[in-house]
């Protein structure tokens, strides 16, 4: 019982550090991500491509009301997974950062730079008493002086570069789909394909276009565009991962 008693002191303090050195609410917030849908990021050498699962959990759900990726600058996109209103918050601090950046030096804010804000502000809510961390994990892409970049944030305020990577539910079948099928000379249009493939992955059935979010940043443009789902569509029938009349009537 008294071992039971400590635990829960060290799960309770957001402060303070478990004798073996771990902080539980971080690991907790980590465990919120992975119960998010999940977003799919995908770095090419002629830009980044972000994909995210919005599947709504009912038919009533009107599908533009699920935002999965967002538009941070011209040049960047952000994926979330976990708490969409953490998601949200951070998406606005990294708005104006991007902002600040821009009227204080008159050019964009780099791709790294503006992750690293990000992950500053995450790591504050680490050690602050009062406070949780947030429980959400985003992907930074975007192209910084025609070099294509793509990042992660973790919970706990660490930020990862990737040549492709995916955050939220079932990362590690998403994940070993990205390794077995990257190549370093992926076009945009391949790594759009990838993306898609490994979010259909997981699922028996097929994706239907208003169902997954795609955005991309094209190295040549350095603009951030999202497809319509006509676009999803094409790309979802080339590669025969469109769901089919009878699948979505089986979801019903």
């Amino acid at each position: 019982m008294q071992g039971q008693a400590q635990q829960q002191a060290y799960d309770r303090g957001i402060t303070i550090f478990s004798p073996d050195g771990r902080l539980y609410q971080v690991e907790y917030a980590r465990e919120a991500v992975k119960r998010g849908t999940a977003s799919i990021g995908v770095r090419t050498p002629e830009g980044v491509v972000l994909a995210a699962d919005k599947r709504s959990r009912s038919p009533l759900m009107e599908p533009t009301s699920v935002e999965k990726i967002h538009k941070a600058d011209d040049h960047i996109g952000i994926a979330s997974a976990g708490h969409v209103a953490d998601a949200r918050q951070l998406i606005d601090f990294a708005r104006r950062q991007s902002q600040v950046n821009r009227l204080r030096y008159g050019e964009p804010i780099g791709i790294e730079t503006l992750t690293k804000e990000v992950t500053d502000h995450i790591q504050q809510y680490t050690q602050v008493g009062g406070a949780r961390p947030f429980g959400v994990a985003l992907l930074i892409g975007g192209v910084e002086n025609g070099t294509p970049r793509l990042y992660e944030t973790d919970p706990s305020g660490t930020p990862y570069e990737w040549k492709a990577v995916s955050i939220g539910a079932d990362r590690g079948d998403h994940q070993e789909h990205l390794e077995e099928n990257f190549r370093d000379d992926l076009t945009l249009d391949e790594g759009i394909e990838l993306a898609l493939e490994a979010i259909a992955s997981t699922s028996d059935e097929g994706t239907a276009p208003d169902g997954v979010d795609v955005g991309t940043v094209s190295a040549e443009s350095e603009r951030f565009v999202e497809l319509s789902n006509d676009e999803i569509e094409s790309y979802l029938e080339a590669n025969d991962l469109l769901a089919t009349e009878d699948d979505e009537q089986t979801e019903e």
